[in-house]
């Protein structure tokens, strides 16, 4: 996958992770063709893996955030407004613009913009446009019931709730899913 191939799957589908499974397509997964091992930087093709992360993040069309479940999560530009639109859903972390910067040392480390700093004022006012349903529709893998596997708006739970299991245990895979 080029790097321009990597962006395009992102503004294909809207909502990408960058390697973890979940609702929405892995970024990971489709570079490779299917479900990973392990860590993706063992991976043989790791370090294509990587190349399409940074070239993703990269892009002004990408907002990089941990929008599913604290993971790396890319949302193309067309679904800002959504995002803007229904905020009130997700904690501020969620939307929070995220960036890898490298170190002199060669460490890296993880800087955050908060929302809704990162947010141009045209999305400002395409989301104030965007009736509450169109929103729900665009983000409708995002906002799916906890009750989907790996559900991704989690809401904490108060001190001693228990909440369904909904039949899996922690430790179980889901099964591959197709990237077309």
């Amino acid at each position: 996958m080029t790097d321009d191939e990597a962006v395009a799957f992102v503004r294909k589908h809207g909502v990408v992770l960058q390697a973890a499974r979940g609702p929405v397509p892995s970024l990971a997964e489709a570079i490779v063709g299917g479900p990973i091992r392990g860590s993706w930087w063992g991976h043989p093709k790791g370090q294509d893996i990587y190349r399409a992360a940074e070239a993703v993040s990269d892009s002004a069309e990408v907002l990089v955030c941990k929008l599913i479940e604290g993971k790396v999560t890319y949302v193309h530009r067309r679904l800002w407004p959504a995002l803007v639109k229904l905020a009130a859903r997700f904690q501020k972390g969620q939307l929070a613009k995220v960036r890898n910067e490298h170190t002199p040392s060669g460490a890296h480390r993880l800087r955050r913009e908060a929302f809704p700093s990162w947010v141009p004022r045209e999305v400002i006012r395409e989301a104030e446009k965007l009736a509450v349903s169109d929103a729900e529709a665009m983000l409708l893998p995002v906002l799916a019931p906890a009750s989907r596997s790996r559900g991704p708006v989690r809401v904490p739970r108060r001190e001693g709730a228990a909440g369904p299991t909904h039949g899996r245990s922690r430790g179980s895979r889901r099964g591959s899913r197709s990237s077309g």
